[in-house]
């Protein structure tokens, strides 16, 4: 998702959702992850993934004597605190612009509803 990407393609709410939950929690498994946004595993490792190849996201291993699996902690970079205040700006505005239609939908409902003696709002 580099910086072209994101101006290029819809917002996606997947990744944002992805940046503020590991914001807050770096610690959370692919599938604790993926179980938190509803999410399947694979589309959480795919996200995941091509949000480190952009550069947003760092992984860090860590693993105590000798275990298999290795833990793996995703931590924001930079790069991605920025992509995360840019994704929640455009979401919030996106949010505003269908919450305008809306209430002008509603008020002429309203409006209709009143000159009609329907209902009174």
């Amino acid at each position: 998702m580099n910086e072209q990407h994101f101006k290029e393609q819809p917002l996606k709410e997947e990744i944002l959702n992805i940046l503020r939950v590991l914001s807050s929690n770096s610690g959370l498994t692919q599938r604790d992850l993926s179980s938190h946004m509803g999410i399947s595993l694979g589309k959480t490792n795919y996200l995941l993934k091509s949000l480190v190849r952009d550069g947003l996201l760092k992984i860090r291993n860590f693993a105590s004597g000798d275990q298999k699996l290795k833990k793996i902690s995703y931590v924001l970079t930079n790069k991605g605190f920025k992509a995360q205040l840019r994704l929640t700006y455009h979401y919030l505005k996106i949010k505003e612009k269908e919450y305008l239609v809306l209430k002008k939908e509603v008020e002429e409902v309203s409006q209709e509803a009143k000159s009609n003696n329907e209902i009174e709002v």
